[in-house]
């Protein structure tokens, strides 16, 4: 049996969780995973366009990652689904803090402020960076609102700091410098 994209009961406003309960598509849950989507498909277009290759499995681990994010963020931990929905594990945000350190081994120390730009991949990795702080905030916003553990807020956190320096060593790799900000009060 082939399943149908399209199912009409979105048609009230309303969107359903993992476990069937529904809410509104305005719900600040359905806020914080559908930024997680959206910072996904920001991670897809860096993959579709000229990251380094040597960052490509990373960042597809990543992609990977950020479906279990929504996933957990779209299942209520009250009341305990019936069924097995992935979580983040602390695990996931150990991984984003040694690929951290692995990445800044080659960079220079900042000594400025950064703009995003450089290279397509590093300017689209700054995207992604800011997406996945929105994402962030939402998700702060739903932790304020009921219990989703802190895995999330913690593996987002790490998850934005893991795309600066991921977004600084695609330019490197490309023999690209980062693009310093100048401060106009300093030079003017």
């Amino acid at each position: 049996m082939t399943m149908k994209i399209y199912t009409k009961t979105g048609d009230d406003g309303t969107t359903g969780l993992f476990g069937g309960r529904r809410v509104s598509k305005s719900d600040i849950r359905i806020e914080a995973y559908g930024t997680v989507d959206e910072l996904n498909s920001v991670i897809g277009i860096v993959l579709s366009a000229s990251v380094p290759e040597a960052m490509r499995p990373d960042l597809e681990r990543i992609s990977a990652l950020l479906l279990t994010v929504g996933a957990d963020l779209a299942t209520p931990l009250l009341p305990p689904p019936i069924y097995a929905i992935p979580r983040v594990a602390e695990s996931d945000v150990l991984l984003l803090e040694r690929l951290i350190d692995e990445y800044e081994v080659d960079l220079e120390p900042l000594k400025n402020f950064i703009l995003p730009g450089g290279t397509p991949a590093a300017a689209n990795l700054h995207l992604a960076r800011t997406v996945c702080r929105r994402a962030e905030r939402s998700t702060v916003a739903l932790a304020g609102a009921e219990d989703i553990g802190v895995t999330v807020e913690k593996f987002l956190n790490r998850l934005s700091d893991f795309l600066f320096v991921a977004a600084r060593r695609a330019n490197h790799l490309a023999g690209v410098g980062d693009v310093a900000w100048v401060n106009p009060a300093v030079h003017s």
